[in-house]
């Protein structure tokens, strides 16, 4: 009993950590942006107070006597990298498509044409075989990255959406610092360069909502959605989070990180718009899974007709779900939130295209704006 008195107490605390997750910013009457408040950050529509040790201590408890998650009836899809044809569209020149290869969870590549060449991005890298502080506890990977590290091809921009442990993960960003050919421009919300730079990277641009940092063709902004931050808890709060809407003249993709369901995304699509005259998002990369219990997770964590609405509300062309049957971070099986997303879809009267998934390592091609 003492030794499972101490596991639990130790999985409370990585829940803790984890879960408990024009370019000028918009600034009130008085001078600073109406989400900086009293030295921490907030939302643009709920003031976000995580839950106490006494609700996570029920949740986990209730999860326990349960048995939940429940094991899932089906793995999570996996297929091989097709690393050959991804080498050769990266050197197609003005013939190059657009694509979306999903790594796992939040993790996504994504080879943006431009004239001077493929531009590679990544989002919320995550190759570790833990999302934790600690290499021997807290939630583990179901299967390895879709894409290993030493086979990525160089990663010219990687954008983070916030500090928790399973979208900024430590060892996947040095190792991506490292790289040969030198490091990729990490941008980052305001607040986290200072990390970034105590780890020994330095090449990153971090910024507040609406702001904007331009690569050769690319532009980033870091937009507002409704999450959190803390990677102790000491520091909630104390750095911002954010999605990305990441345009260029050949295509459009955003990317929304963790975030609950607000009117954010409107605002977003419509801050936009003068970008977009052809169309919204080509690709959003939307989050579906990590999203029970409901009492606990609504605030930060999109379900999947909520994600269906952000598809919606952004006017996205295409959306693919992510976050889901890589960790075990919530209630929900790994392999619930496709069967939910299917489910709700079709109500929607969506079809499998409009919203689709990947298997861990698989490709999507794209049709680029022209």
């Amino acid at each position: 009993m003492p030794g499972m008195l101490i596991s639990t107490l130790l999985a409370l605390q990585m829940f803790m950590a984890l879960a408990a997750c024009a370019q000028t910013s918009a600034a009130s009457a008085s001078g600073p942006p109406t989400h900086h408040r009293n030295g921490h950050f907030q939302n643009n529509h709920l003031d976000f107070e995580p839950k106490g040790l006494l609700a996570l201590t029920q949740w986990r408890l209730k999860a326990l006597r349960e048995g939940l998650p429940r094991p899932p009836q089906t793995p999570t899809p996996v297929v091989a990298p097709d690393l050959a044809f991804l080498r050769a569209n990266a050197q197609a020149g003005a013939a190059a498509l657009p694509t979306a290869t999903w790594i796992g969870h939040a993790t996504v590549l994504v080879q943006l044409p431009t004239a001077q060449g493929v531009v590679h991005l990544l989002t919320d890298p995550i190759f570790s075989e833990r999302a934790s502080p600690l290499s021997f506890i807290g939630p583990k990977r179901a299967q390895p990255p879709g894409i290993a590290l030493a086979e990525l091809p160089h990663i010219d921009l990687v954008v983070v959406s916030h500090n928790h442990y399973d979208h900024m993960d430590a060892a996947s960003l040095l190792a991506l610092n490292a790289q040969a050919g030198g490091p990729p421009l990490f941008v980052v919300p305001l607040g986290n360069r200072r990390w970034l730079a105590d780890a020994g990277m330095a090449n990153a641009v971090e910024l507040d909502w609406w702001q904007s940092h331009r690569v050769g063709e690319v532009q980033v902004m870091l937009t507002p959605v409704q999450h959190w931050s803390g990677r102790t808890l000491s520091d909630r709060l104390e750095t911002l989070w954010g999605g990305y809407a990441i345009t260029s003249a050949r295509f459009h993709v955003f990317h929304a990180g963790d975030t609950g369901y607000s009117a954010d995304f409107q605002a977003t699509r419509e801050r936009l718009a003068p970008l977009q005259k052809d169309g919204g998002f080509d690709l959003a990369l939307i989050p579906i899974g990590a999203y029970e219990p409901r009492w606990f997770m609504a605030t930060q964590h999109v379900n999947p007709a909520e994600a269906l609405q952000i598809h919606r509300d952004l006017g996205a062309k295409q959306s693919l779900g992510m976050h889901w049957g890589t960790f075990e971070l919530t209630d929900e099986s790994l392999d619930e939130p496709p069967r939910e997303l299917a489910r709700v879809r079709q109500a929607a009267g969506l079809s499998e295209n409009d919203f689709f998934l990947l298997a861990v390592g698989q490709t999507r091609r794209f049709t680029p704006r022209r």
